[in-house]
């Protein structure tokens, strides 16, 4: 028998479409309805950096977000090649999230260009909740010039997953009745969570579309994939009991480096992990967040990258601790002989509004 998914939340996910492209196409008119592209200077196919987000239009020709800009450029030369402007994204996101949360006092934003919103107390049924989706999509074009796509279910997982079904511009609303007819076939990467390599793994174990997850057991999800498999099986069956919080938007906070050149001067190296250590520390410290776990990223010539972590039994909020564990991480590849293209810095098991741990002696005892 298979499990049945609860019946009393209506949870929207709301997803911006494109939406620093389309924020640029709103403010240029002569972008709309061609390949447009928001990332590095692509510098005639030479240019380093990757893309940041492209229009539907850029999508037809096989260019995606994190594509080095050089490919971007090669796929197709004759698209509008735009630097982003944070800035003016994160003024159009506020005023967007501030339209969202006027729809229920239930509100969590997921980043800068989605939310998540519970209208169960706003509503007794989907019809009504389809009706607040609609609403939310007038308003948001109306007020603020762009689209989104919403998807509404009895999850945040489904809703998220629904959220991406009918772009741009698309509602779909998923009844409890009909989550395994919807999901049933799909790539288990549409599962939030599961990405190119984990996928491997699943592949390998004869798991490949969200079907075969309804059609094995618990236990057996349990024996071959251990308590992420239990995640999975539930997401699949409509079971994620995850709430909409604000507290729970954010599961780490990272910043990266793309140099100009590559570069093989570890002093260099350190220096903009240092840089990017403290940037990171500013954003921490203004809004309470200790940590848990540190990463380094480091991208050699050739796109060959790698990444180390170090977790603490305790949350902390201090950049020399911090950056004393990153240099302890990044001594592996004090020895390679290969030049850089890219360094970051990755916290995450993030605690917001908890009392930081104060450094002493004790603490450096890693």
């Amino acid at each position: 028998m298979r499990a049945v998914a609860r019946m009393d939340r209506l949870i929207l996910h709301i997803d911006l479409d494109c939406f620093y492209a389309a924020v640029e196409a709103r403010d240029n008119p002569d972008y709309k309805n061609k390949p447009l592209i928001v990332g590095a200077d692509p510098k005639g196919g030479e240019g380093r950096g990757v893309v940041s987000t492209c229009s539907y239009e850029a999508r037809k020709f096989g260019i995606h977000s994190a594509m080095p800009i050089s490919k971007a450029y090669r796929l197709c030369p004759d698209a509008i090649f735009v630097r982003p402007n944070f800035n003016k994204y994160k003024e159009a996101s506020d005023r967007v999230m501030e339209i969202i949360q006027g729809y229920s006092l239930i509100f969590q934003r997921g980043g800068i260009d989605e939310a998540y919103l519970d209208v169960s107390e706003n509503c007794s049924n989907f019809k009504q909740a389809k009706s607040i989706a609609e609403q939310i999509q007038e308003e948001i074009y109306d007020k603020i010039g762009v689209t989104c796509s919403i998807g509404c279910a009895p999850t945040k997982s489904i809703a998220k997953i629904a959220s991406d079904y009918n772009k741009p511009n698309g509602i779909t609303v998923i009844e409890p009745e009909d989550i395994n007819h919807f999901l049933e076939n799909m790539d288990i990467t549409k599962i939030p969570g599961i990405g190119k390599k984990t996928k491997k793994y699943y592949n390998e174990k004869g798991i490949n579309k969200i079907g075969d997850i309804l059609s094995t057991p618990l236990p057996k999800m349990i024996e071959l994939f251990g308590k992420y498999g239990k995640w999975v099986w539930e997401v699949a069956h409509g079971l994620d009991k995850r709430p909409v919080n604000e507290y729970h938007n954010r599961k780490s906070i990272s910043k990266e480096r793309t140099f100009h050149q590559d570069i093989d001067d570890f002093n260099d190296i350190f220096i903009n992990l240092e840089t990017l250590n403290d940037r990171i520390h500013k954003k921490l410290q203004q809004d309470n967040i200790s940590y848990r776990t540190i990463t380094i990223k480091i991208r050699f010539e050739g796109f060959e990258t790698f990444t180390r972590s170090k977790s603490l039994s305790y949350p902390i909020q201090d950049k020399q601790q911090a950056m004393g564990i990153v240099t302890e991480l990044l001594e592996e590849f004090s020895n390679k002989k290969r030049k850089i293209r890219l360094v970051g810095i990755k916290f995450s098991n993030l605690l917001q509004n908890e009392t930081t741990k104060q450094t002493t002696l004790l603490n450096y005892v890693y």
